[in-house]
């Protein structure tokens, strides 16, 4: 598949994409703001570590004047910082959107011409955030939001580059940024039951569905958004339910 480059990498899902796409026959590109993580990411993938801080636009241009060809990009870097809309700040609010939707867009704007000459693909992780508002999690949910708006509209002015631009949304993911949650197993249990699936994704669930849009067995499709959530954003009938027997109706 070529040369894949794949931010927030260093741990969780990007951890699990870098190995997915590696597995594929990519050489990974891992990069994170964690030298050491993305260190040994790279090295487990044989790949190359890079250090970028994605918010930092000066960063990025530095991380794209790197790369020479690329036919596979993941943005995958984001963050969610647990704060009210009553009590967030411009400053948190603007540094969530950097990260997770702005970054995408610049780093677009870097590396098209690498991967319009390869006929390359972009896949942005957004989240299921995007189409369910979560409540404490601050400018998370716009900015997962504008980042699929982004996808959608990349695709359609970039796509006489022949660049593909799509979107995987995870829902609840086993990740070491959940591990406190999951780690009660009453309280896993009762998310586990509102899934329809049965379960928490793990990372190689999300990483499995890149490794598609990034694939050519995807090559006509572009700007697609894929809710790889168990079917938890379809199951308001399932909560609703859960309510009402909780209140022992």
């Amino acid at each position: 598949m070529g040369n894949a480059l794949v931010t927030g990498a260093g741990r969780g899902i990007g951890r699990a994409i870098a190995r997915r796409l590696a597995a594929d026959g990519c050489d990974v590109i891992v990069v994170d703001l964690d030298e050491a993580a993305a260190k040994e990411v790279a090295a487990e993938v044989d790949g190359r570590a890079m250090v970028c801080d994605v918010a930092d636009p000066d960063a990025l241009r530095v991380l794209a004047a790197s790369v020479d060809s690329l036919d596979v990009l993941v943005n995958n870097a984001g963050i969610f910082p647990p704060v009210r809309l009553t009590d967030i700040t411009a400053e948190q609010f603007r540094k969530v959107m950097d990260v997770n939707a702005v970054a995408p867009l610049l780093l677009t704007q870097l590396l098209i011409s690498q991967l319009s000459s390869r006929g390359g693909s972009v896949v942005n992780i957004a989240s299921m955030a995007a189409k369910v508002p979560t409540p404490g999690t601050g400018a998370y949910s716009p900015s997962k939001a504008a980042l699929v708006s982004l996808t959608k509209l990349c695709a359609v002015e970039f796509a006489h580059t022949g660049v593909r631009f799509n979107a995987v949304a995870p829902g609840g993911v086993r990740t070491e940024g959940t591990a406190q949650v999951s780690a009660d197993p009453e309280r896993e249990g009762r998310f586990n039951n509102l899934v329809p699936l049965g379960r928490r994704a793990l990372p190689e669930d999300i990483a499995d569905v890149v490794s598609f849009f990034a694939s050519k067995d995807a090559r006509y499709v572009t700007g697609q958004v894929l809710y790889v959530d168990g079917g938890l954003t379809e199951a308001t009938v399932t909560f609703l339910q859960a309510a009402q027997n909780a209140g022992g109706k």
